[in-house]
């Protein structure tokens, strides 16, 4: 275990949603499994005005969600976590003069003894990244002669190529990119992680990790809400921005990567990088045409309750023309992967929420069992990444009796099963290995913009190009029913149902 040295957060934007339900919580965690430092700090700084008594009962004293973390905390053990949380008022805005802000952070770094070493936490729109770095700067905030300082950013990381590089360029103006922390609490998916040592520990797989002996990779992202509050927001973004551009296309590239070096950071990060540049970029119009699909779900009656459709959403537009279902077929222009299809899809309103990579094996190239009933029954690795996660394993067995029937077996491993193993939820882990230094569940800038270089041609295309077509999708089933077109010659999408071992044509719809 790495030793985490004394250190101050500072969270930009603590007044909002995003600090207490997601980031106290897992500095919940990290404090009641004791990992955080022995000197360490929370100053919270927002537009609101708030004490530091409020900022106390707010995010930790009265948070509803805390409730159940806290059951076995003594009275006395909860007063010490929110005795380290302290809050500064910005004023009217982030981009302002810090000098009060320097003076307390200063206050407290000699007060609490936490030698000069500071996390800023940017809990606030994208907008705000450069203005608040830039004053930071001017602060002589972000210098690390007396501590070392680090930024971490949310996404999205851009809306398209060029404002990737703009905001990247913008944060770079006052902090080294080794400082630059962009955050993906996909990454900090013990699941996600898992890819990695599943692929490189393990001599079963590795060498049949390469075109050779797998057929294609398919991966599911589905979620059984719609986008809920989030209509105004969603509406500028879609399926494709939302989930693939970032999150999915770090799991691509986990399971495209050549091995590092070792595991150190920044040899895990090139190879990503390389991983996502060795995509195909699709920029002719026909190639676009005949592998991606986009959709929209619309108004349907799931258990009884009617569902509205995306287009009478709060906030969206009524002649909305954002996905929120995108399905996309590329391909891997290297050694290990050449000619091999991926398949990728992400959606909202699906009949259940579940992220899963399912690695089709080839069929044996001499088929000794040709009546056994295994045709279209290929060797498939399912690496569930939520929920109920862990990895599956499909291969054929004999069915007893006479001749050589064959039939399916699984072969599985749940997380849930290592009961001695307490888990970190995904901000719990990726905050600790920011404070740790470790920034190798972190995005570096030129894998940001890799993303989208592959991703680009695809809106402009869905934007501008002709013959494209938005399909309808009712609330509750597994997308348009052209979505097969896209993996036609191969067989269908695996369907997958909430538990990892359900048979892929499972769903639930009532």
């Amino acid at each position: 275990m790495k030793k985490t040295e004394n250190q101050m957060l500072v969270i930009f934007g603590a007044s909002g949603d995003l600090t207490a339900r997601k980031l106290v919580p897992a500095l919940a965690n990290l404090f009641i499994a004791k990992q955080l430092p022995e000197n360490f700090v929370v100053l919270g700084a927002s537009r609101s005005n708030m004490t530091d008594d409020e900022f106390r009962e707010k995010v930790v004293l009265k948070s509803s969600y805390l409730k159940e973390k806290f059951k076995e905390t003594s009275k006395e053990d909860i007063n010490d976590f929110a005795s380290k949380f302290f809050y500064e008022d910005l004023g009217e805005t982030y981009d302002g003069d810090y000098s009060e802000l320097k003076k307390r952070i200063h206050e407290l770094n000699n007060e609490k003894n936490t030698d000069g070493n500071i996390m800023y936490y940017l809990s606030t729109p994208p907008t705000l990244y450069e203005p608040i770095a830039k004053s930071l700067s001017d602060a002589g905030l972000n210098t690390q002669n007396n501590g070392w300082k680090r930024i971490i950013v949310e996404k999205p990381f851009g809306y398209s190529l060029d404002t990737a590089k703009e905001l990247n360029n913008g944060l770079q103006q006052y902090f080294k990119e080794q400082q630059i922390y962009r955050i993906d609490h996909y990454l900090g998916k013990e699941t996600v992680q898992n890819l990695l040592v599943t692929r490189f520990a393990n001599s079963i797989f590795e060498p049949l990790w390469n075109r050779n002996y797998i057929h294609h990779v398919e991966i599911t992202n589905a979620e059984s809400v719609g986008v809920e509050k989030r209509g105004g927001y969603y509406d500028k973004s879609g399926a494709l921005r939302d989930m693939f551009q970032n999150h999915l296309l770090q799991i691509v590239s986990l399971i495209v990567m050549e091995p590092p070096i070792g595991d150190d950071p920044e040899e895990i990060r090139n190879e990503k990088v390389k991983a996502l540049k060795s995509l195909r970029i699709m920029k002719d119009d026909q190639v676009l045409h005949d592998n991606t699909i986009r959709g929209q779900y619309m108004a349907s009656t799931i258990d009884g309750e009617q569902v509205k459709g995306y287009r009478d959403e709060d906030g969206v537009d009524a002649d909305s023309t954002t996905e929120t279902y995108a399905a996309i077929k590329f391909f891997v222009d290297n050694w290990r992967w050449k000619d091999i299809p991926f398949y990728v899809r992400t959606a909202k309103r699906m009949p259940t929420k579940v992220t899963e990579v399912v690695i089709h094996f080839k069929t044996p190239h001499h088929q000794i069992f040709k009546d056994s009933g295994l045709n279209n029954k290929d060797n498939k690795l399912i690496i569930r990444i939520q929920p109920d996660e862990g990895i599956l394993m499909k291969f054929g067995v004999k069915v007893p009796g006479q001749g050589f029937k064959v039939e399916r077996a699984n072969l599985d491993f749940y997380y849930s099963s290592l009961s001695e193993t307490h888990v970190m939820e995904a901000y719990e882990r990726l905050l600790l290995d920011a404070m740790q230094g470790d920034a190798t569940l972190y995005a570096r800038a030129d894998e940001v913009e890799a993303a989208w270089e592959f991703v680009d041609p695809i809106l402009n295309y869905w934007k501008n190009g002709e013959n494209v077509r938005m399909y309808g999708y009712a609330a509750g089933v597994w997308g348009p029913e052209n979505a097969d077109e896209l993996i036609e010659g191969i067989g269908q999408w695996r369907n997958p149902g909430p538990n990892l071992t359900d048979d892929p044509g499972y769903c639930v719809i009532c």
